[in-house]
């Protein structure tokens, strides 16, 4: 009975399988469910022994040798057929037992309870002399995250792997900020309503994304997102598009406090209506963009058209062992599509951590290892790394085997 898993119980109710409500109901009680299980355990034990003793001194002499080989058989087969026989298979197989037992236990507990309400009436007096509290709930356990998560993680035999998956991303994704998942600032395609009206148009007929932000100037200076749809009507007739017409279609930026947690932050994009806002940090400074997809991509994986540029590492691990990568890429990214585990504790990017590691801007290539991957920084442009190389990282059975 104690065996029971609870979680399953409650399916086997809603599935209403025979003797599972009446099981559930036995363990909502748990002190008297107990009290008769060992009562009637204990009287049993008790009993049997003096019975086996009296019948062997009564046909086999009243003397020591007899006494102690009938203490000793009956011991024998208390402790291996009535102890650690039935707790094992009990232990082993407890849905199989405890369901029909139930039908048993029932009647029985409704005949010791006079018997149980005066033992459970001692032992709490005693209890509560020794200042230990036993009230409903006064010491339930709360489930906690990383417990879940380690049901989950255990359960692979019995759920399929992508649904396993989805499941450890939602708990991770409470321990997530919207800086983990957002595109940075050095990735955001928008548009500079003060540049020449030729420019504006070309980046309109190329751009990649439905919705660009807008700034006057710099781009910590957002005057609106632009629905890139709505310009197709006033691109048939460029001679009449205007910047006054382009601000007339602009809609009102949604900014983003930067630690703000990532599935609340989903919550707040359903409950607003909204796809895309921009991450801001305490001094009003663009920091990112995000949407809906980043966030959900971090529950179900990739599921959008590749962004150009975006510097990711989709072609993974080469037949050599190494991959070719954009310094732009995230941590978060590199770690779920190879497998590796760089901390994600610090910078976000692949070129914030291995200036950290360095404390310097490389002037050519160099070589590091971080967390067990070796890598070496291929190129570097304007102050960052660029591009980076990394070597797969050898697990300790492949390099025994090597050996």
């Amino acid at each position: 009975m104690m065996a029971l898993n609870r979680h399953r119980l409650k399916h086997l109710v809603r599935m209403n399988v025979r003797g599972a409500r009446t099981t559930q109901g036995l363990l909502q009680r748990t002190e008297e469910l107990l009290s008769t299980i060992l009562v009637g355990n204990n009287v049993i034990n008790t009993v049997v022994p003096v019975l086996t003793t009296s019948i062997a001194l009564r046909y086999f002499g009243n003397d020591a040798l007899t006494l102690s080989i009938a203490t000793a058989i009956i011991a024998l087969l208390i402790i291996v057929f009535a102890e650690i026989g039935p707790k094992i298979v009990g232990a082993r197989f407890p849905e199989r037992i405890a369901l029909p037992a139930a039908f048993i236990l029932r009647p029985l507990l409704r005949v010791s309870t006079p018997i149980v309400w005066v033992l459970n009436t001692l032992v709490r007096g005693l209890l509560r002399i020794l200042r230990i509290d036993t009230r409903e709930g006064a010491a339930e356990p709360r489930m906690t995250t990383e417990e879940l998560r380690t049901i989950v993680l255990e359960a692979g035999n019995y759920m399929p792997t992508k649904p396993r998956s989805v499941l450890l991303n939602l708990l991770d994704l409470e321990n997530i900020a919207v800086d983990d998942v957002m595109v940075p600032r050095s990735r955001i395609e928008a548009l500079d309503i003060s540049a020449p009206l030729e420019s504006i148009l070309q980046q309109l007929e190329t751009c990649y994304h439905n919705k660009l932000p807008v700034y006057d100037g710099d781009i910590d200076r957002i005057v609106g997102i632009l629905p890139v749809r709505r310009t197709l009507s006033a691109l048939r007739h460029p001679d009449e598009l205007t910047v006054d017409t382009l601000r007339a279609l602009l809609v009102d930026p949604y900014f983003i406090p930067s630690d703000t947690p990532a599935l609340r932050q989903l919550q707040y994009f359903q409950e607003n209506h909204r796809r895309v806002g921009l991450v801001v940090n305490e001094y009003g400074e663009v920091e990112g963009l995000l949407t809906t997809e980043d966030i959900i991509e971090e529950l179900i994986g990739e599921f959008t058209t590749s962004v150009p540029g975006a510097g990711g590492s989709r072609s993974g691990w080469t037949a050599e062992g190494d991959c070719l990568v954009s310094g732009a890429v995230t941590l978060r990214d590199l770690n779920r599509r190879l497998g590796l585990h760089l901390s994600t504790d610090g910078p976000k990017t692949l070129n914030g951590l291995v200036l950290e590691t360095l404390r310097e801007i490389p002037e050519a290539s160099v070589s590091l290892e971080i967390d067990g991957c070796r890598m070496e920084v291929v190129q570097i442009d304007n102050q960052a790394i660029k591009t980076v190389r990394l070597f797969r990282p050898v697990s300790p059975k492949s390099a025994n085997a090597h050996r």
